[in-house]
This record gives structure tokens, C-alpha cells and sequence, in this order.
């Protein structure tokens, strides 16, 4: 993918993020992830109904890396399954961490096949993926 493409998917992401915005309802797991190392503090929302991501919303601030990551994260889990959203998370922590993985697997979140080139942004473009993460855990403890 050309370098300015990337830049411009990442920029959109930034400034119109897909479902930015607080969720209290019951029926959503919260989970907050940050960045101890700077600004980035993100609640993550999820809505999972039989193994299936109905939603996920977010709110919180951070940087544009974290925010577009978390949007173009969002827009690849919904309507996914539990183990289908694992296999993305995991797929996509393996081309950030420059181990082997499915490009073709990964969509929009392939702006990011680079981020390991400056390792303090890494943490920023993991950071949803490690609330996700976290989330799912937790709601497979509840079943």
C-alpha cells in the first residue's frame, strides 16, 4: 500500500472515527486501556450476543495513531465472532510485532504494516487491541 494512501486512510480515521462515543448500557462490557506513557486513555464498549460482536463503541483521548487504530480496528470485529475477532487481534499483533502474518486477513488495519519502524507508536496502534482483548476475555469468563 503507497505511503500516502496510508497516511490519508489514517487521517480520515482520525478525524471521522466509526463509533466514537460513550456507551452506558448494561448490555456492553467496559474496558479502559491506556498508555502509561502518554496521553492515550481509551474506554472501549462491546456488545457480544452469542459469540457474535453486535457493537463496539469508544470514547476517551489519544493520540491520531490510537484513535484511527481503534476505528479501523472497530470496523473489521463487528459482526465477526468471538474466535474470528481473535484471529484478527492476533494476526494484526504479529504484523505489528514483524512476525509472520495473513495481510489479506487484515484489510484497512494494513496502514500499519510499518508502525514497528518506530517502536514508541507500536504501543499506540496496540492499544485498542489490547482492550479488545482484555474484553472478550472477560466476557468468555462470564459464560
Amino acid at each position: 500500500m503507497d505511503k500516502e494512501i496510508k497516511r490519508e486512510i489514517i487521517m480520515e480515521h482520525y478525524s471521522h472515527p466509526i463509533n466514537r462515543k460513550r456507551k452506558e448500557d448494561g448490555s456492553y462490557l467496559k474496558v479502559n486501556t491506556n498508555n502509561s506513557s502518554c496521553i492515550d486513555n481509551l474506554d472501549i464498549y462491546i456488545k457480544i450476543k452469542n459469540n457474535i460482536i453486535e457493537d463496539i463503541v469508544f470514547d476517551g483521548e489519544a493520540c491520531a495513531i490510537s484513535i484511527s487504530s481503534t476505528s479501523i480496528m472497530i470496523t473489521n470485529l463487528i459482526g465477526k465472532t468471538v474466535e474470528e475477532a481473535f484471529n484478527f487481534i492476533n494476526n494484526f499483533e504479529a504484523m505489528v510485532n514483524e512476525e509472520e502474518y495473513d495481510a489479506l486477513n487484515l484489510n484497512e488495519a494494513l496502514v500499519f504494516e510499518d508502525i514497528y519502524k518506530q517502536s514508541n507508536r507500536k504501543n499506540c496502534a496496540l492499544l485498542p487491541y489490547k482492550g479488545i482483548k482484555k474484553a472478550i476475555e472477560d466476557y468468555l469468563k462470564t459464560k
